[in-house]
């Protein structure tokens, strides 16, 4: 990834622009917008190389869009290492995508029927938080697979490398998050969340659960091209920025005292996800941190649909787009409006996604459903849980499930997941019960569609 070519100074091209002509200024001002034609928020690297409007030069339509900017920023309470604050627009496309979450993510929302019902949720839920946990520790170099991953968390069984150790890690991590979503945010939470997802990973222990020291400087490089993309805010002030973004994360514009500093909750998840990034306040696990700071900004906010989302398997299918939008928003006046509409696209797709898969799913039991309708011996005798493992089933013979895997999969006790593969091996005769040392394996037997059949 190469830097974005920072855009020419504004205070330049103003006095350029007044000195030469205040008729053009009155014109730019009145009628360019902040977004272009085709209602894009863009950076000057790319703006540069698309016409400019009639009789324009590509920096006189920079300063239109530039003046229009500053009308509608507002600022945070955030500041960049040098002091200056974060600043963001609200243009027609972001206002449209928090109004689609607000539709569609928060509050009392007629929601998937899977989603709601509690005997069936935990399943998902488990699933969502499986998917972030291998998405978000992939994109900071994780190589274990999807699958492998996923056994081993189902499993329970050990990591065998720091790949495996820091998806179990986030795994963890993204579980805590949902303990202490009702409490306000504090520095020993950030660090708790931290340790968390950098146990056992680090080359010091020393490292965990705490902010980098001043013999310990850190900068973000591009892996293929070696360019030093972000240099973050030093050691010393660190303590103070985590205490402002912590103070930041918890104002509530229901208080008078913060009734001056309301954003919109979306807006303020995202900030704290940009913010976590751009302080870098650890030696390692800044980006899965930033993230998770999301997603419990998100659950504290009450957009309870974001516990069934992964934004990080978005993030993965482009993470070049991710790394500008931090940069977008570093080298144009601290605009975090670069930021926050990336990822308010992320989170669309990510709700879509979700949505996407629970069809599919719902519509998977619905098709054993209707194949067990005509079995009377069957019929009635199965469990949501157990129609998701006949559906697994019918298209990997020869798979072995056990215990464990059945109930972390489902959130639900030992003996819970014991008797539904018992039930369905000894009464039913679906699986075939073997013993691997002390473990039960429940096998797919290569006929069982004409067991079901049967």
């Amino acid at each position: 990834m190469q830097l974005p070519v920072v855009p020419p100074a504004f205070d330049t091209l103003l006095n350029a622009t007044i000195a030469q002509s205040p008729a053009l200024l009155t014109r730019l001002m009145r009628s360019v917008s902040e977004v272009d034609g085709q209602g894009r928020y863009l950076h000057w690297d790319k703006l540069r190389h698309l016409p400019a409007p009639d009789g324009l030069t590509s920096e006189q339509w920079w300063l239109g869009i530039k003046l229009a900017r500053h009308k509608n920023f507002k600022s945070l309470p955030l500041r960049d290492r040098n002091g200056a604050a974060f600043q963001y627009s609200l243009p027609a496309i972001v206002h449209k995508e928090l109004h689609w979450l607000d539709r569609n993510a928060s509050g009392s929302i007629q929601a998937e029927s899977v989603i709601a019902n509690p005997q069936t949720r935990d399943t998902y839920l488990i699933r969502s938080l499986i998917e972030e946990a291998i998405s978000s520790s992939q994109l900071e170099g994780a190589s274990t697979t999807q699958n492998v991953a996923k056994e081993m968390i189902r499993q329970a069984r050990e990591p065998r490398d720091r790949s495996e150790r820091m998806i179990l890690n986030n795994y963890q991590a993204m579980r805590r998050i949902r303990e202490f979503r009702d409490e306000p945010l504090t520095p020993s939470l950030v660090f708790e969340l931290q340790r968390i997802l950098t146990d056992g990973t680090l080359d010091s222990d020393d490292q965990a659960g705490r902010l980098r020291r001043a013999d310990e400087p850190i900068q973000v490089v591009d892996n293929v091209s070696h360019v030093v993309l972000h240099v973050p805010p030093p050691a010393e002030q660190l303590p103070a920025r985590l205490q402002a973004l912590c103070d930041f994360a918890n104002a509530d514009a229901t208080r008078e005292e913060d009734a001056n500093t309301f954003l919109h909750p979306v807006v303020k998840a995202i900030a704290l996800h940009f913010m976590l990034g751009y302080d870098h306040p650890f030696c390692d696990g800044n980006g899965r941190t930033a993230r998770a700071l999301f997603y419990w900004s998100m659950a504290r906010e009450g957009y309870w649909l974001a516990e069934f989302i992964s934004i990080s398997t978005i993030i993965k299918a482009s993470p070049a787009q991710y790394g500008k939008a931090y940069l977008h928003t570093e080298t144009d006046d601290n605009d975090l409006t670069y930021f926050l509409i990336h990822q308010l696209e992320v989170i669309h797709k990510a709700v879509t996604a979700l949505h996407g898969f629970l069809r599919r799913k719902v519509q998977e039991i619905s098709d054993a459903e209707q194949m067990l309708t005509r079995n009377a011996r069957l019929k009635g005798r199965l469990n949501f849980r157990q129609l998701a493992l006949l559906r697994h089933a019918l298209k990997h013979p020869r798979f072995a499930y056990v215990i464990d895997e059945h109930q972390n999969s489902h959130g639900i006790s030992y003996d819970v997941a014991r008797k539904d593969l018992l039930f369905m091996a000894d009464e039913l005769k679906l699986l075939t019960k073997t013993k691997e040392g002390k473990r039960y394996l429940f096998v797919v037997p290569a006929d069982i569609e004409q067991r079901i059949r049967k």
